[in-house]
């Protein structure tokens, strides 16, 4: 009944996945990630090369970049969030209690998130602030932490931001509203795996199935 409570009774405050890349074998992510490698795969570029090539994508450091349907997507990637939540080898490749505080993300003095990141982990270190990102480190479920991002989030929506391992625990515990997969056109055979197919949610998501032009074929799941 808990669990119920925590899904419906947030109807105005969602938890999103967006813009989360798989392959067409669902896979989302290597299974050794390291410094130099931050997915864990060679080339991960396979994956999101649609979103890096948009006019809107946030890393984007020069002018120019397409329009459209791919565009549409990367430049709905803040509205209306107030926090994300991660996994703690989104943040950064360390494994075990945190032996360099130094290491402060994959993203240098101006992450693309501009709100507070929630970053789970059984680990805690001190928040820190860089530019208008503030990342906090926080230990325990999905629900617990799902309760503190919201209200953090001062009645906006609270962004699941993955890994593949963080988006499957938020899926098992039924937290998750709405859901974007962007799809690739390419296999990888191995590594960390959001599905075998997306009929799985289909007991608990409608799906919409979107190709674009770029080649990607976007999933979108929202609750039923």
């Amino acid at each position: 009944m808990m669990r119920q409570d925590l899904t419906r009774k947030h109807v105005d405050q969602l938890l999103r996945v967006m813009n989360f890349n798989v392959s067409s074998d669902g896979i989302g992510a290597g299974e050794h990630q390291s410094l130099e490698r931050p997915f864990g795969l060679d080339h991960p570029e396979r994956l999101f090369a649609w979103a890096g090539a948009t006019a809107s994508w946030p890393m984007r450091t020069d002018a120019g970049g397409s329009r459209g349907l791919d565009d549409y997507f990367t430049r709905d990637f803040a509205r209306d969030i107030g926090v994300e939540i991660m996994g703690r080898n989104k943040f950064g490749p360390q494994r075990g209690p945190w032996n360099d505080h130094e290491w402060r993300g994959w993203w240098g003095e101006e992450p693309p998130f501009r709100t507070p990141v929630f970053v789970m982990t059984h680990h805690k270190r001190p928040s820190f602030t860089l530019s208008d990102t503030t990342f906090h480190f926080v230990d325990g479920d999905p629900a617990t932490v799902l309760t503190r991002a919201r209200e953090a989030a001062q009645g906006k929506d609270v962004r699941l931001g993955g890994g593949v391992t963080t988006i499957r625990q938020f899926l098992d515990a039924d937290l998750v509203d709405t859901m974007h997969v962007a799809v690739s056109p390419v296999r990888l055979g191995s590594g960390l795996r959001l599905w075998d197919s997306p009929d799985e949610l289909l007991d608990r998501f409608h799906l919409e199935v979107v190709p674009s032009p770029s080649g990607v074929t976007h999933h979108l799941f929202w609750r039923r």
